[in-house]
Order: C-alpha cells, then structure tokens, then sequence
C-alpha cells in the first residue's frame, strides 16, 4: 500500500493505492488529506472488497501506520484474534511504486485537473484500463459488466 501526489486546481491531493504481491490492483482511492481518517477509509474499503490479509507492507508513513492501528483496533472488537502484521519498509512496497508509473505518465501532461470529482472519474478510468490491460478480467464473465463493476 502506497500513496502518490496528484495536483488538482494548484494544490496537491493523496491517490492510496494498494497492490497485492502479483503486481495487481486491488484498490485505489484519491484523498484530499493524508491523515489517519483517509488511511482508516482507504483500509476499511480495501478490507471489503478483498478480505483480510496476512500482512501490509507500507512505507515509514505515520498517517498509515496510525490507519492500519485503527482496523486492528476495530477488528478487535470484532472477535477477530489476529490482528494484520504491519511491515514498514522503505523499499519492499517497490511494486505498487513502480505501478504509478501507468498514472504517472497519464497525469503529467496534463499538468493537474481543474476539479475533484473529474480528477476522480479520470483516475477511475486510468485505473480501470491498466487493470485490463494487466488481465484482471473473470473469464467468463461479460467484458462490459465487469468494467462497470470495476469502475464503480
């Protein structure tokens, strides 16, 4: 898990990403701030989707420290006995850093976005098709329902 900057109307804003140890995309949220409340949205919303896992590797980022702390805490009160194992090296989440690149190279033309809410969508969208284009498609399922699916 990860977050890079993207610039939208002059200030800077947070895209969290989180990519699973294969390379593949299995969440992304763009953020105003980078505090605990983002962290512990973006966690909470991956954990839906995905499931719970072993262990998250992030870099030395206090606001994701203090986020992954706040699921424990919540999963606590769940029941669930084993808390996510948090691993805070530099350089081990190299795999979602080098997936920002796709965005990267996206984005920089653009020199930032002039709204929120069209950054967000032209993100989606960035994102979507990189997860095609990294074959995260169901086979069987239509192409259609599940871009939709994805976007959404």
């Amino acid at each position: 898990m990860d977050e890079t900057y993207i610039k939208i109307k002059g200030a800077w804003v947070y895209l969290y990403r989180a990519v699973d140890k294969h390379g593949k995309t299995l969440d992304f949220i763009l953020s105003r701030h980078r505090n605990k409340p983002a962290a512990t949205k973006f966690f909470a919303r991956m954990l839906e989707i995905n499931g719970l896992p072993r262990k998250i590797v992030i870099d030395k980022s206090g606001a994701n420290t203090a986020g992954i702390n706040a699921i424990n805490k919540m999963l606590k009160g769940f029941g669930c006995p084993i808390p996510i194992e948090m691993v805070r090296r530099k350089y081990l989440n190299d795999i979602v850093e080098q997936d920002y690149r796709f965005i990267k190279r996206r984005t920089r033309p653009m020199l930032g976005f002039k709204a929120f809410a069209s950054a967000a969508a032209t993100l989606d969208g960035i994102e979507v098709a990189h997860m095609i284009r990294k074959g995260q498609i169901t086979p069987g399922l239509c192409s259609f329902q599940q871009f939709a699916e994805l976007a959404t």
